[in-house]
């Protein structure tokens, strides 16, 4: 039998805490945002005092060679390094130091916040705060301040004001006093609260002989509340402890990124995440797109000889800061999203791929950075590149692997000239004249309004300045953020409308909301098309018009001469063909190969 890698240790939860408190556990949740909902630590608090299981928790002791690194946390602890990371069980041990120890944590924004668990002594019940609860002597505001005026040895002042408080309600709604069996209760109730310090909870320990590589093994095959982990949480874990300022800087962009003020990373296209930063930075910095070998690298790996030492570990963390430092760069950030409004990618809503935004960033970086290419013919490039890597979904399918065949064919690389030959290739080898005639055609056959090709014509359309239906009002004008709050300012219309299309005998919803079937309209032509065939609200928009005007409007909204008068199916066909060449028309415009 194999040696196990781990040990079996019961551990009180009042330990646990306090060793997070002296940083002798590291527990990075406390600088990354809390996704738990309220509720879930009630729940949590609900099924301790109830005596249920919660899981176990997973720890890692740390190699002896963390020494010297930063400890994590905002306050100068007893411990300068956690000698136990917490591999599994992060999201359980932030809620009870939140709910016990009145811990602020962030929220998905990264704006710090309280969890207000209320206790009901009487009750023996938890709820998440409210102004009823704040209201009510029966309820006590939060738990923490239980745990509070025990640390304090105020304990039995706290429960005689809480028993005076309730009494004087009753009084004043003439209801009696509490019994001494009531108060027993209470006082019963408030200790088997300040005993959930007691709960026991099974934690799994990992040994120190236990390499990265095992580690994250062993991560991501467990589940944790039927979630499984990821090597994206176990290398934010690895950074603060090897670099706790490489971590506040992370989370301090991802941050901005969420909240519109001067001088962030705020955009309107992307919510960053900590591992869309860690992507681009060790592709930037290193040439690599796997997870994987990020904490390789981290923990001072060579790649290429498999060798590990201090020394390189020292340049590795070097070399990934400096990476960093450009990837967070504002003015990069800034004029690579302003790349991709050029190429019609103008709101978060278009966005089919993070993946095709953060590795088309990180070329973008490479061919600005290390290949020194003129600025203007970079922005050039990268707009054409982010759109075919949109809409051929370029980054969709194993994206890691993607990237990684990128850097291996990019060695031969050798100054700006050849960067830009080599992307241009890539663009080239996927817009082929096939893919336009043939395979584009193909996957606009779809009833999906989220998928890439569909996102790709509105971008078209934005990028042509292209009108909606029926309309002077350029389609882009709607997808500027502002024009339209968290509403849509346009409605997307079934040109045959679903109604129509039912009393025809066409009730299938898949063939029904073919993405060919779609269009923008504004308010008020949507709600005056309603459900009118095509041939019954042509006419009266015709004459609106003019026949200049019309026929222009269905050429810059690729309907088909007629289509009024065609069979659905025919429509269908006929239409995908012309969405096409508007996606191909809005293609040559960012080659420069015709004028609009």
């Amino acid at each position: 039998m194999a040696k196990e890698l781990y040990t079996p240790v019961n551990r009180k939860v009042e330990d646990l805490l306090m060793q997070i408190s002296t940083v002798k556990i590291g527990l990075p949740d406390l600088q990354r945002p809390f996704v738990w909902k309220d509720s879930k630590v009630r729940e949590l608090l609900d099924s301790m005092i109830k005596g249920f299981p919660i899981g176990f928790i997973m720890l890692w002791e740390a190699p002896e060679n963390y020494a010297n690194k930063h400890h994590i946390g905002t306050n100068s602890k007893a411990y300068e390094v956690p000698r136990d990371l917490v591999i599994d069980g992060q999201q359980r041990l932030t809620a009870l130091l939140a709910a016990i120890n009145g811990i602020k944590v962030k929220d998905v924004n990264y704006k710090e916040r309280n969890i207000k668990i209320s206790f009901n002594p009487i009750k023996r019940e938890f709820e998440v705060w409210t102004q009823a609860q704040a209201r009510s002597q029966e309820w006590i505001d939060t738990v923490s301040e239980v745990f509070k005026a025990k640390k304090e040895n105020t304990i039995t002042k706290f429960r005689r004001n809480y028993i005076k408080g309730l009494n004087e309600k009753r009084e004043r709604d003439g209801e009696p006093e509490l019994t001494e069996e009531e108060e027993i209760k209470i006082e019963d109730n408030l200790n088997d609260l300040l005993n959930l310090a007691d709960y026991t909870i099974p934690t799994l320990e990992i040994r120190s002989a236990a390499n990265e590589e095992d580690v994250a093994d062993i991560f991501v095959r467990v589940n944790s509340g039927g979630q499984k982990l990821t090597e994206k949480n176990f290398i934010e874990t690895l950074l603060s402890v090897y670099d706790n300022d490489i971590q506040k800087e992370i989370n301090n962009f991802c941050r901005e990124s969420r909240i519109p003020s001067d001088k962030t990373a705020y955009n309107h296209i992307i919510e960053v995440d900590p591992v869309h930063l860690i992507r681009a930075t060790v592709g930037l910095a290193f040439k690599r797109a796997r997870l994987k070998y990020a904490y390789m690298l981290l923990r001072g790996k060579d790649l290429k000889t498999g060798k590990s030492s201090e020394e390189i570990q020292t340049e590795n963390l070097a070399k990934f800061k400096d990476g960093l430092k450009t990837v967070t760069n504002l003015n990069h950030w800034h004029a690579f999203m302003n790349i991709l409004a050029e190429a019609g990618y103008l709101k978060s809503s278009l966005i089919s791929s993070d993946n095709a935004v953060i590795f088309s960033y990180m070329l973008y970086l490479i061919g600005r950075e290390e290949y020194k290419v003129n600025v203007v013919a970079l922005n050039r490039l990268m707009s054409r590149w982010f759109f075919m890597a949109s809409i051929t979904g370029y980054f969709t399918d194993s994206p890691e692997s993607t990237v990684e065949r990128l850097f291996a064919d990019m060695r031969g690389v050798a100054n700006d000239q050849e960067f830009i030959q080599f992307l241009n290739n890539e663009i080239t080898n996927r817009f082929t004249d096939d893919y336009f005639n043939y395979n584009l055609i193909n996957d606009l056959e779809t009833s999906s309004t989220s998928s890439p090709i569909w996102y790709g014509y509105v971008a078209s359309l934005n990028l042509l300045n292209h009108p909606i239906l029926f309309s002077t009002t350029p389609t882009s004008k709607h997808f500027i953020v502002g024009a339209s709050g968290t509403k849509s300012s346009v409605d997307i219309h079934h040109i045959f409308p679903k109604n129509h299309l039912a009393k025809i005998g066409i009730v299938d919803d898949r063939l029904r909301n073919q993405i060919a079937n779609y269009t923008f309209l504004d308010y008020s032509t949507n709600i005056d098309i309603s459900d009118k065939a095509p041939y019954m609200y042509v006419g009266e928009y015709r004459a609106k018009l003019g026949e200049d005007g019309y026929k222009l409007a269905c050429q810059q909204n690729a309907l088909p001469e007629g289509f009024e008068e065609m069979t659905y199916d025919v429509f269908l066909v006929e239409r995908r063909k012309l969405m096409a060449k508007i996606i191909r028309k809005a293609y040559d415009k960012l080659s420069n190969n015709i004028c609009q």
